[in-house]
């Protein structure tokens, strides 16, 4: 929507209406409206103006005055002037005094020979536009007050636009909804300059609409490609806005039995898109996947990761289409590979998402580091998550089992009381595993054939091995860790244990614990625990029993 200078500078030729139609004048808005000066001067002032142009169609010069208030420096005078284009306009639209159609120049207007009124509502015309252009523009003043009252006058005029179109329908019950203005919100929305949080914070009570929904959807679609091809480089600023907007489109679950409209309609026609939750996922499929196909910054890459899961997969037309971005997110590496398996872990399982790399690139993961990142407590929550099912194959499970006891060796006591249950209920799940704990008439080995630097967990020889590392960690020397290296040494007909109280566990709070239970769970929990046997009859022990020498006979005798 171009932008009229209606409220430019001082002494600039303008086309203005009289009663007889258009005459060219010298303009100074700088000495037509005599008022006091402030806000309340300002009102007073806009008052009279307003009462002048509603009374009578040759007082309309005075819009111009109108407009000239919405370019003040002071932010006061600014929202006085909203206001009153807010109750100018918005009755002009309801009294039907602007133009309806293809809107013409101004100049073609002029040297035509259509009638006075046509001419009046062509003119009109221009100016509503010059107001929203204008309105726009404050969506990104420096004042929130100012923003707001834009915003809330934007939407006033969508509303009203609705109800008495501006164009004219193509065909009896044809769906008209100003989608011209609404871009002109959705992109001051989306600003590339200016922080608009706040701002999109007040604009989700508009997204409870199904009509609003789905044309924020859409603009948004519009906005993206439009930004992202003006700019070699996209603002940070710019993709923040996108994202707090596009996260805040939520979709219902089913069908609703009764639509709710922000435009007031006396009758909905099943013809219309608008009116049906399937055309809404399609819409919001394509609003998510033309933002995602872009290069994100990495920040933002988490943000979406985080909720993609429960608040996009599920409302998505078709889920398995977010493969390409979750693939690429996977080979980010760190935090943002675990989220991104996360929305595969998904496709995979409700989506029948064929990902042959996916246990391969989850047991990538597993590194040192994995002990000492903030999202510790969701790797390991995802992880038990991933490897719940039982028809996992053993060589997968035991490849994971090696892999974290080989890590737990040097692992921080906290990680250590999180980690030992998680591989003791791993074994549980998996009973051809057990071989990892209690191997009869294994061979003597003098090496661990396990290959800690084979990337692939199928060929790590994880099953051939044995957890010695967990009886090295009953001499561990703290007592808690030692305690609970030791309950390897029980049934495996023990329910598994709940990691859940265990993910947040802090150094802070192990050493606590420690302390508290003084010498006496020193003795309780080290070593005396260490020889009783598994319920299929042998201990953890090097030799025969383990199929594995471990690191020598000085560490495990």
């Amino acid at each position: 929507m171009a932008r009229r200078d209606d409220a430019g500078l001082c002494a600039r030729r303008r086309r203005h209406w009289s009663a007889g139609g258009w005459a060219s004048t010298f303009f100074c808005t700088g000495g037509v409206m005599e008022r006091e000066p402030g806000a309340a001067g300002a009102r007073r002032a806009l008052g009279r103006r307003l009462e002048a142009v509603l009374a009578s169609r040759s007082e309309a010069n005075a819009v111009f005055d109108i407009l000239a208030v919405l370019q003040s420096e002071d932010h006061e005078e600014i929202q006085e002037a909203v206001r009153t284009c807010s109750r100018l306009f918005g009755a002009l639209l309801e009294r039907g005094e602007l133009f309806v159609g293809q809107l013409p120049s101004e100049e073609m207007v002029m040297i035509g020979s259509r009638g006075a009124m046509r001419k009046y509502k062509v003119w009109m015309r221009h100016r509503y536009h010059s107001c929203c252009s204008r309105l726009g523009e404050l969506l990104g003043h420096p004042s929130f007050q100012v923003k707001e009252l834009a915003l809330g006058t934007l939407m006033k005029f969508v509303q009203l636009e609705g109800v008495h179109p501006l164009e004219k329908p193509k065909w009896e019950g044809n769906y008209l909804f100003p989608q011209d203005l609404f871009k002109l919100v959705v992109g001051g929305l989306l600003s590339p300059e200016e922080d608009q949080s706040l701002l999109l914070s007040q604009f989700r009570e508009y997204l409870d609409h199904d009509d609003i929904r789905y044309h924020t959807m859409r603009a948004a679609v519009d906005t993206v490609a439009r930004i992202t091809g003006q700019h070699l480089e996209v603002p940070l600023t710019f993709w923040n806005n996108a994202f707090t907007l596009l996260s805040a489109v939520s979709l219902p679950r089913r069908e609703p039995t009764a639509s709710s409209f922000y435009v007031k309609r006396s009758e909905l026609s099943d013809t219309w898109k608008v009116a049906h939750l399937k055309e809404h996922r399609k819409a919001f499929q394509a609003m998510w996947l033309n933002f995602l196909k872009h290069k994100l910054p990495l920040s933002l890459y988490k943000k979406v990761l985080v909720i993609v899961h429960d608040a996009i997969l599920p409302q998505l037309a078709q889920p398995r289409l977010m493969i390409d971005f979750l693939t690429r997110a996977c080979d980010l590496g760190g935090a943002l590979s675990l989220l991104a398996l996360n929305g595969l872990f998904i496709l995979i399982h409700k989506h029948n998402l064929e990902y042959p790399d996916f246990y391969r690139k989850l047991y990538g993961l597993l590194d040192p580091s994995v002990f000492h990142v903030k999202y510790r407590a969701r790797f390991f929550h995802l992880a038990d998550l991933f490897l719940s099912s039982s028809h996992l194959p053993a060589y997968l499970v035991a490849a994971f089992a090696k892999r974290l006891a080989r890590l737990a060796l040097t692992a921080p006591p906290e990680a250590l009381l999180m980690v030992l249950p998680f591989i003791c209920n791993l074994l549980c799940r998996h009973p051809a595993c057990r071989v990892l704990v209690h191997r009869p008439h294994g061979p003597e080995l003098d090496a661990d054939p396990y290959d800690a630097r084979e990337e692939d967990p199928a060929q790590s020889r994880a099953l051939e091995s044995s957890l010695w590392e967990l009886q090295a960690l009953q001499r561990h020397y703290h007592p808690e860790v030692s305690k609970a290296a030791s309950v390897i040494n029980q049934a495996l007909s023990v329910p598994e244990v709940s990691i859940a109280p265990l993910l947040e566990l802090t150094a802070y709070e192990v050493w606590g614990r420690g302390l508290v239970g003084g010498a006496g769970a020193r003795v309780g929990g080290g070593r005396g625990q260490g020889g009783r046997a598994w319920a299929w009859g042998a201990e953890l022990r090097c030799g025969a029993g383990l199929g594995v020498g471990g690191p020598g006979p000085g560490v495990l005798s």
